[in-house]
């Protein structure tokens, strides 16, 4: 048995890796989505355009606009003359924010007098402009701060201060490059093992697997086991560049993380296995796993959290496998989940895989009988 399976083995891997369009569904589609999701797949607002109205040009005023300047979010100042500029600007959506300084704004803050500063926003545009309100009022806040300091008045007695736990600097790389691993490893362990068998169904060699001394089983075995190694070492790219490339800390344990990636394969490749036991031709396998993969992704809480989800879809998606992996990969990367916490979260993925496995062998050797 050894011998014929390791022979199958060795065929499946010359075929995927002969093959044109096989290498180019293992090395192009991850690469660019990993850029994709990595760069363009941001909630961050960066660049941000802001129209400044200084009616004071006083000493402070100076010094709060000279703030914003230096702020990274914000990369383009526009200096506004008077009130009648503000609505074309924000018409236009040249600048998503505009701030106003009143004329005594310099003497009132001698005095040690509060005053208020105007944010118009741009409503449109709702989750960035809270975005960039929370940016603003972290600017604001610091000057009234070091404005106190300096004047020898005494600072508000009751300060806020906000801590971020896993991520402190909110970098959202950080975010969505550890959800990439298994964002990508289901892509390629659904493609290689859907495509396996359709191409041999197009290139007219599948009967002859039927009329080999390969058992059922041991077809099974040599469809699946090429996908599950690939895969997995798409996941140790996909791990390397994320710590090296984009300098995402590992702070869990690294053994750990591979048992669980390797568990949710096993569960993944054994949709793939089921969409392979049913599709014809290629272009049916790539249906079938696109068709799989997306509401995969969509309730994996990858892009929305599944709390904000309607409670029927809340219980389908613990059917996913990729919602429980997304909360290990994610836990074990920026949280140092402990093992009892990732054997919680990986039994569920556990029990899909058995099921999956279970039944699309069932389906797949009956198909071959």
């Amino acid at each position: 048995m050894r011998t014929r399976l390791r022979a199958l083995i060795v065929k499946e891997f010359l075929a995927i890796l002969r093959d044109k369009r096989s290498r180019m569904v293992l090395i192009v589609p991850p690469m660019v989505q990993m850029i994709v999701f990595s760069f363009a797949a941001t909630q961050d607002v960066k660049n941000v355009s802001m129209g400044i109205l200084d009616k004071d040009s006083g000493e402070h005023s100076r010094e709060l606009t000279q703030r914003f300047q230096d702020a990274r979010a914000f990369r383009h100042l526009v200096w506004l003359k008077g009130t009648r500029e503000i609505a074309p600007l924000m018409d236009s959506q040249d600048a998503i924010l505009v701030m106003v300084i009143p004329s005594d704004f310099s003497r009132k803050i001698e005095a040690g007098k509060s005053v208020p500063v105007q944010l118009i926003l741009d409503g449109r545009r709702s989750n960035a402009a809270q975005i960039v309100q929370g940016y603003a009022f972290r600017i604001i806040e610091q000057f009234n701060r070091e404005t106190a300091k300096a004047s020898g008045r005494r600072l508000p007695p009751n300060q806020l201060v906000s801590r971020n736990w896993f991520n402190p600097n909110l970098f959202f790389t950080w975010h969505t490059v550890p959800s990439l691993i298994g964002i990508l490893t289901t892509l390629i362990g659904l493609i290689v093992t859907g495509l396996s068998v359709a191409r041999e169904r197009e290139l007219g060699t599948f009967d002859q697997l039927l009329v080999s001394p390969l058992k059922p089983l041991e077809i099974v075995l040599g469809k699946t086991i090429p996908a599950f190694v690939l895969s997995f070492g798409e996941g140790m790219v996909i791990l390397t560049v994320a710590i090296f490339g984009f300098r995402v800390p590992l702070n869990g344990s690294l053994v750990l993380l591979l048992f669980s990636l390797s568990v949710f394969l096993l569960s993944i490749i054994g949709v793939g296995l089921f969409i392979s036991s049913l599709a014809r031709t290629q272009q049916q396998a790539v249906l079938g796993a696109f068709t799989f993969m997306v509401p995969a992704m969509l309730m994996s809480g990858f892009a929305t959290p599944i709390e904000n989800m309607p409670r029927w879809l809340q219980i389908i998606a613990e059917a996913n496998p990729l919602k429980h992996f997304m909360i290990l990969v994610k836990g074990i990367y920026l949280k140092d989940m402990s093992l009892s916490l990732v054997a919680v979260n990986v039994w569920p993925i556990a029990v899909i895989a058995l099921f999956t496995l279970g039944g699309a062998s069932w389906l797949f050797m009956r198909r071959l009988e």
